[in-house]
């Protein structure tokens, strides 16, 4: 496997690797502090994947396009795949993603994907673009992914943190069945804009709302002024997810959304999805600040 990919700067060290685009480690060079969740692969073997083309599970793994059945795994294929670089600073990274005859076995579109990634200061931006490469429209829905170590510090528990958004939430989540998206919600929030973390709010899967009103979400600890903030414009979807008793906390902004158990499989119909005319470009950024 090659090596990682370094960014740096007087605050923080980052580390990526071409499989998958991914984020896999964010230190903060003051304290020493590794706030990304370390892939343990008994619990979780990943760090930040992304979710491309679709986010979420397909009904029966299956969708339809033009009449042809395709099948496709749970968040499709990019975190499997291999990126090429295409541009590198000591502060910024772009990888790029492009159809293979393996991809247009199950996805049957041509497109380019970009993930670039900026570091300045206390801050990682992570840009997505999509490009419609083909003649056809594409459909396609796009996620992130990122987990977080919790507690931070040997001396903390997981109960020790909480999530802050920026804005008074009243959604409701929805609860999964069978990794699809239920019609039955469930109230979550006992508080205007803060959600306590325990590992009992895991146990029937991730947290999945559809339009909160925050576009920042922040894990905070009530001992330690060090945490994560994450600013996602544009995202309609957003879910929330740890392993079952796992020591992390996934915060996961999506353009798309796992099929509803109703779902009758159409790719172009599907809830969430994204359409690009031919020559198209689709871009959204992420913030994540580290303190």
């Amino acid at each position: 496997m090659s090596n990682p990919i370094c960014l740096e700067n007087e605050f923080l060290k980052v580390s990526l690797h071409t499989m998958g685009a991914e984020l896999q480690s964010v230190v903060n060079k003051a304290s020493n502090l590794e706030y990304m969740w370390q892939a343990e692969p008994t619990v979780w073997a990943r760090h930040s994947p992304v979710l491309f083309p679709i986010v979420g599970r397909l009904k029966d793994d299956t969708y339809y396009y033009n009449g042809k059945e395709y099948k496709m795994g749970q968040h499709g294929f990019a975190r499997n795949k291999a990126f090429q670089v295409i541009t590198q600073t000591p502060t910024m990274v772009s990888f790029q993603l492009t159809e293979d005859e393996e991809t247009l076995a199950i996805y049957p579109f041509k497109f380019c994907l970009t993930l670039s990634y900026i570091l300045n200061e206390q801050e990682l931006t992570l840009q997505y673009e999509v490009k419609n490469t083909d003649t056809q429209s594409i459909y396609f829905s796009i996620g992130a992914h990122p987990g977080f170590r919790l507690p931070l510090f040997d001396n903390e528990q997981y109960e020790d943190y909480h999530l802050s958004f920026n804005h008074t939430e009243t959604a409701e989540r929805y609860l999964i069945d069978g990794g699809l998206i239920s019609n039955l919600t469930k109230a979550i929030f006992t508080s205007p804009n803060e959600l306590n973390l325990n590992k009992d709010l895991f146990l029937q899967d991730a947290l999945v709302f559809k339009k909160l009103r925050s576009n920042m979400v922040s894990i905070r600890s009530k001992n330690h002024v060090h945490g994560i903030s994450l600013t996602a414009n544009h995202f309609p979807f957003y879910g929330i997810w740890a392993q079952k008793n796992a020591d992390f906390v996934c915060l996961e902004p999506w353009c798309g959304i796992a099929d509803p158990v109703s779902s009758q499989s159409s790719i172009t119909q599907k809830e969430g999805i994204n359409c690009l005319a031919e020559s198209e470009n689709f871009v959204r950024m992420l913030l994540f600040h580290f303190f």
